[in-house]
């Protein structure tokens, strides 16, 4: 079945039937025949043709760093959700924390004609911002702050700063740091520099003895059976994120070490795992699918702008909720 098919069947020209799937302007009579023709074939436009002469389609690309990450599962959920809601499909590219799968991910997007691209990112490099400024479609950023794109993210300072206020408060003064790598500018730098602002507000020094984890259990546990080599006596733990923490408590359960008694500890991201551990986490609550749900609404909003050139780089920083539970 063809168009000109439908247009005979229709009593239509071959062009009011293109109108017609293009959202042109044609008369209701039209329109009713059209459709009516339609609904007695069954007939469906050809999604990849219609793509190469319209530059344009119904799917979104989306790029996340580690799709089994609680996070980025959280992110995609309200990302879909929206997509869904609005018509639109998402086509989904994990690139196991590989910066370079990204870049090729962004490549490979364009050439598909996609109508927009949604990029959780981890480590913007200057050739990511570059590749970013370049993108022929509209793109957004989950995750990071950009200064030349638009963007959705959280505030990962003054989480981790509220966090390491907690700890303190509850008396702690041998405090230790579990970070990630300072390249991920908002879980490794601005959660650092949180947690840096809280020791100094309260008169305490800065330079706490630090490791840098993977976003893993494992590394967590590693991190932490290296501090406590360090300092034994150690009495409050921050870590960048909830499975970090998660390891560091096993580590400090098998050093003999009594939560919270001895050792408090807290997280960020409050992981589902959190409240299945003993004792619970105390963590910072960042709201993942919202998040995910307004970088969709932002991205569809400049798909469909006519002019993008002059419209003001939106940035858009969400909140967080401290969540008190019994680790601290």
């Amino acid at each position: 079945m063809t168009i000109k098919e439908i247009a005979q069947l229709a009593g239509v020209s071959s062009a009011a039937v293109s109108r017609y799937f293009h959202g042109g302007s044609l008369s209701q009579p039209k329109r009713e025949a059209i459709q009516a023709a339609i609904d007695q074939t069954g007939y469906r436009p050809d999604a990849a043709a219609q793509s190469l002469r319209t530059k344009s389609t119904d799917y979104i690309g989306f790029i996340v760093p580690k799709i089994s990450s609680d996070a980025v599962s959280r992110v995609t959920a309200g990302v879909t959700q929206e997509l869904s809601d609005k018509g639109y499909l998402c086509l989904l590219a994990n690139t196991d924390d590989n910066p370079q799968q990204e870049l090729t991910y962004l490549e490979l997007f364009q050439s598909r004609c996609v109508a927009g691209i949604l990029l959780m990112a981890t480590v913007l490099t200057p050739r990511h911002q570059e590749m970013l400024r370049q993108c022929t479609v509209p793109v957004v950023v989950i995750g990071q702050r950009s200064q030349n794109v638009p963007c959705v993210y959280h505030d990962d300072f003054n989480a981790a700063r509220e966090l390491m206020d907690c700890l303190i408060q509850r008396g702690r003064r041998k405090l230790v740091y579990i970070g990630v790598t300072e390249q991920d500018v908002a879980v490794g730098l601005n959660r650092r520099q949180g947690v840096r602002a809280a020791l100094t507000r309260a008169g305490l020094s800065p330079d706490i003895p630090t490791r840098l984890s993977s976003f893993t259990v494992e590394g967590g546990r590693a991190a932490m059976e290296e501090l406590l080599m360090e300092c034994p006596d150690l009495d409050g733990v921050m870590c960048a994120t909830d499975l970090i923490a998660l390891g560091a408590m096993d580590a400090l359960r098998d050093a003999g070490k009594r939560l919270p008694e001895e050792v408090s500890v807290a997280g960020i991201d409050d992981s589902w795992a959190g409240v299945h551990v003993s004792p619970k986490l105390t963590t910072a609550h960042f709201y993942y699918e919202d998040c995910g749900a307004e970088a969709a609404r932002l991205l569809l909003s400049m798909a469909h702008q006519k002019r993008r050139e002059d419209t003001p780089v939106r940035q858009t920083m969400l909140g967080y909720t401290v969540i008190h539970r019994e680790s601290v």
